[in-house]
């Protein structure tokens, strides 16, 4: 933190009071803003500039017509895609230009955008010979006036008149309602009542070209000429202007200018930037590429209704910041990080990263950049006047500064700065990067005692404050409480506070000194130190005044009493009343937000007119009794609504109370804005919303593009207001719209849908009707269907009941006949034991020996004999039997044959024996084979069926 303050000579008081009221102001230079042809996209050359009622500006370019409005840039050709030389803009906003063989005006169509419209195709076949360039366009008594080298064209309720040149024009000037005419042979003519009137004197300008006229107090007029200087006429005599300003336009030409409110003259070079002269012709400002243009060569100077500067260039744009307190040293200057400044025996000093510097008061600062201090080549972190003694504090040690040069080293350690020990009046204690050090004053200055022991600790800033008891040391996170000896060899007391408050914790945000006593600020709380109690209380009056504040880091009361405070990398300052009161500047330094050098902020008030603020590249100058004209109500404006298909550049309108549609297809909108606010122009802040898309607005913020896509149908209003850097804000700027509905939600499309719903409500109903008649209908002869139906089916079910009854029969039969089938079987193996018996018989008859018996018995043997051999003989019941079986089945062996062909006769017998289930032993004893027999063709025949173990043979010939 640094602050130094030193009384000016009378030399110094009498150059400041002279430029106090001057806006053009003497020390620095304004901000400058160089646009580049990359930025806006035209040619080299811009000869002529003007301004709208809207704050748009416009170029007169090679390529064509530039427009900026302060975000964006448009450019606008003429039919001929030739150069414009000149532009001039009335009261009904349409755009006056003039090319080479064209003339015309642009004027805002529906949608925005500018329409040319020519005028040189209203002309003549003669008067459209030999035009040439339009170099002047001039707004006089309700005509419009193209001029060129040859002729004069006059505008007037859409009729055009032609003027010819006496012999060959140069150009023509508008001052005061008079216009003006140079001829290069009967020289400066004067149009009154549609006629050329010679102005006395003035063919000594027949030589000469004059670019600009310029009004002087007393019925003067100032001639500026392209390379023979500047002339003054008065009651017909013609005489050089010997000033400052006419030694320039000799030396470097001139390309015209133009005048600040009839006070300052802004004269264009070719050579040398452009320069601002007071009336007497006193250069008071000098703007050239050393100093920040881009260019050199000056072809238009334009006053906006700010009173701002714009240049035309050869090559470029540049904006110059005049109507502002705030004006600047920077690198052209040699300057460059500010860490401190004061004024010493009319010098100004300044402390930098690269050493201190210096500029005499009394020296014009237009071309005269700083001086470094002889012997001074490192950091300086400090400058300071104590007891009549310029000290200085750099990383080199700490220095004497004597006729602009170290006088001498009082200690070769860094040194940040240097504080007045109270009660004792020739000592000085400083803060070096390890401690602190006591020096005394001598004839040659000060001269170095000793370093003050039991505190070695680094620090680095000079957050040193010093009271009757202590002295105070703010070194992040603690504050120090230390106490000199009274030998000021060492600190016999010393003490480290973390907190001050128990309510208010975080540590120290800041220590000051405010009405020569040592306050404690944290989170905007100040507080002072009982001695008596050995406590910190708040000082509720100070406190007060912050409240409202964004918590400060740092503070430092001027000689004024004026309390400076620094928050955020931003300043602010809150100016004491006369009555004790203070009031509150904030915005107004809100171009320097961010340029600040943290905890070095340097300010330096010599007088109201005369205030010194270091920022990281450049040292400003404020002058804080400048009116505050220039912090005005900013214009925002929706510069453009587009949507798929089409674009509006509703900024441009004059009249915007339309609302527009768009079709639901294009329910995609962008928006894009400007403010024609110039200063600052990088701290200009947006906000918007989309009623009724959005409820609240959206946070500030320097994008100037806003995009919404799927919108529902419906009206919308897109408001927009704008926060120029000085913390205002503009009224809001609307636009509204209609999304219309898809086809399918269009109000006809409902109404559609009505009609529909009607009509269809009546076809249902005559449907119903219908339906209900068929139903009944349908009704009747389903009952029809159902009885017959019930009729078919009790016939049907009877006559399943009689093939139910029938298949009884034929089952009850069929087993009738199986069961015969078993009884004959059984019988027929009765007979077939019958007949085994008597074989047997038969077989044992035959083994008696006969030859024993008589010849009666022997006859009763053979008649028995024979008898049972017919018996057996003619008994046929098996093979009935066989024929019995094969008859009843026949369909089964069919089936089975059919399916194995390769089946035996034999094979199908056990198959049938197996069908009619008989048991093993039966079967044997029919077919005559043993059990083992039966069991071996068993397994042949499953094996011929291809049947596994698992499977049961009979199961499956019952499916055959």
């Amino acid at each position: 933190m640094k602050f130094i303050v030193r009384p000016f000579t009378l030399v110094l008081l009498f150059f400041i009071q002279n430029i106090s009221f001057s806006q053009v102001k003497n020390i620095g230079i304004p901000d400058i803003k160089n646009y580049k042809r990359s930025e806006y996209k035209g040619g080299t050359q811009n000869w002529s500039i003007d301004q709208d009622k809207n704050g748009n500006i416009y170029f007169a370019n090679n390529s064509g017509l530039i427009q900026f409005d302060g975000s964006n840039w448009h450019k606008y050709s003429l039919p001929n895609k030739s150069e414009i030389r000149s532009l001039k803009i009335d009261a009904a906003g349409r755009i006056f230009v003039g090319g080479n063989n064209e003339f015309g005006y642009f004027k805002i169509d529906a949608k925005g955008i500018l329409q040319y419209h020519s005028l040189y195709n209203l002309l003549s076949p003669i008067d459209k010979e030999n035009i040439n360039l339009i170099w002047r366009i001039h707004l006089f008594n309700g005509e419009i006036i193209f001029q060129s080298f040859s002729k004069v064209f006059f505008l007037k309720n859409e009729k055009i008149t032609t003027l010819n040149a006496p012999h060959k024009f140069q150009f023509s000037f508008l001052v005061d309602n008079h216009l003006y005419f140079q001829d290069k042979t009967l020289g400066v003519l004067e149009y009154k009542n549609r006629r050329l009137t010679a102005v006395k004197g003035t063919t000594f300008f027949n030589d000469k070209e004059i670019w600009s006229l310029f009004p002087l107090p007393n019925n003067r007029l100032l001639y500026a000429t392209l390379e023979k200087g500047l002339f003054i006429s008065e009651n017909g005599t013609i005489k050089p202007w010997t000033t400052e300003a006419n030694d320039f336009v000799k030396k470097n030409t001139s390309l015209g200018g133009s005048i600040i409110k009839n006070k300052f003259i802004v004269l264009n070079s070719v050579l040398d930037g452009a320069i601002i002269c007071d009336l007497n012709g006193k250069i008071i400002q000098h703007l050239n590429r050393q100093k920040g243009l881009q260019n050199n060569t000056i072809l238009a100077s334009f006053i906006d209704n700010k009173n701002n500067i714009w240049l035309g260039l050869d090559n470029g744009i540049t904006f110059i910041n005049e109507n502002s307190p705030f004006s600047y040293f920077d690198y052209s200057y040699n300057i460059g990080t500010v860490y401190a400044s004061t004024t010493f025996e009319g010098n100004l000093y300044v402390a930098t990263n690269q050493g201190l510097f210096y500029h005499p008061w009394e020296k014009s600062f237009k071309d005269s950049p700083f001086t470094r201090v002889e012997g001074t080549i490192s950091q300086v972190w400090n400058i300071q006047v104590l007891n009549n003694v310029l000290v200085c504090a750099s990383n080199s040690g700490a220095l004497i500064i004597e006729k602009n040069r170290v006088s001498k080293i009082l200690d070769n350690k860094g040194y940040f700065g240097f504080k007045k020990i109270p009660n004792h009046e020739n000592y000085i204690i400083g803060e070096s990067y390890n401690g602190f050090s006591v020096f005394k004053k001598s004839s040659t200055g000060y001269d170095y005692l000793h370093q003050v022991k039991g505190f070695d600790e680094t620090t680095n800033n000079f957050s040193v404050e010093i009271d009757e008891n202590y002295l105070w040391l703010k070194k992040n996170p603690f504050l120090y409480q230390v106490k000199l000896s009274d030998d000021l060899k060492r600190f016999d007391f010393m003490k480290k506070y973390t907190n001050i408050s128990e309510k208010y914790k975080g540590g120290i945000n800041s220590l000051q000194n405010i009405n020569n006593k040592v306050y404690f600020q944290v989170k905007n709380h100040f507080f002072r130190y009982s001695v008596e109690q050995e406590a910190f209380f708040e000082d509720k009056k100070i406190t007060g005044l912050f409240k409202g504040i964004p918590t400060i880091n740092t503070l430092i009361e001027d000689p004024y009493g004026n309390l400076w405070y620094a928050f955020n990398e931003s300043l602010g300052v809150l100016v004491k009343n006369q009555n004790g009161t203070y009031s509150k500047k904030q915005a107004i330094f809100s171009n320097l937000t961010g340029n600040l050098v943290n905890n070095y902020i340097s300010v330096n008030t010599i007088d109201p007119q005369n205030i010194f603020i270091g920022l990281t590249d450049r040292l400003t100058h404020y002058n804080s009794t400048v009116p505050n004209t220039f912090m005005t109500k900013p214009k925002a404006f929706i510069e453009s609504f587009s949507f798929p298909g089409d674009t509006i550049l509703t900024g441009n309108l004059i009249t915007k109370t339309e609302s527009y549609s768009i079709p639901y297809k294009s329910n995609r909108v962008k928006f894009t804005f400007a403010s024609p606010t110039y200063e600052n122009q990088e701290n200009v802040m947006y906000s918007y919303k989309l009623e009724p898309f959005e409820e609240n607005w959206r946070g500030w913020s320097s994008t100037s593009i806003k995009e919404y896509t799927n919108l529902r149908e419906g009206n919308y209003v897109m408001k927009l207001k704008a926060r120029n850097s000085y913390g205002i804000e503009s009224n809001i700027s609307e636009v509204e719209f209609t999304v219309s509905p898809p086809w399918y939600r269009h109000f006809l499309a409902y109404l559609f849908y009505l009609i529909m719903i009607l009509l269809g409500a009546y076809l249902i109903s005559i449907r119903i009707k219908l339906k209900i008649r068929k139903n009944r209908y349908y009704e009747t002869i389903e009952q029809r269907r159902l009885y017959l139906e019930k009729e078919s089916k009790i016939r049907h079910e009877q006559h399943d009941l009689e093939k139910e009854i029938e298949k009884l029969k034929n089952d009850k039969l069929q087993i009738k006949i199986l069961a015969k089938d078993k009884e004959l079987v059984n019988n027929s193996l009765q007979v077939v034991k019958k007949n085994k018996v008597l074989n047997g018989i038969i077989h044992k008859l035959k083994d008696i020996d006969t030859n024993i018996l008589d010849d009666s018995t022997k006859s009763e043997f053979s008649k028995l004999h024979k008898s049972i051999v017919k018996e057996v003989n003619t008994d046929k019941s098996w093979k009935d039997l066989e024929k019995h079986i094969k008859n009843v089945h026949f369909e089964f062996l069919k089936r089975l044959k059919g399916q194995y062909p390769t089946i035996s006769p034999r094979e199908l017998d056990l198959s049938t024996y197996l069908l009619m289930n008989m048991s093993t032993k039966e079967i044997a004893e029919i077919m005559n084979i043993s059990t083992g027999g039966v069991e071996l063709a068993r397994y042949r025949l499953r094996k011929k069926l291809g049947l596994n173990k698992k499977e049961n043979l009979i199961g499956f010939l019952m499916t055959i």
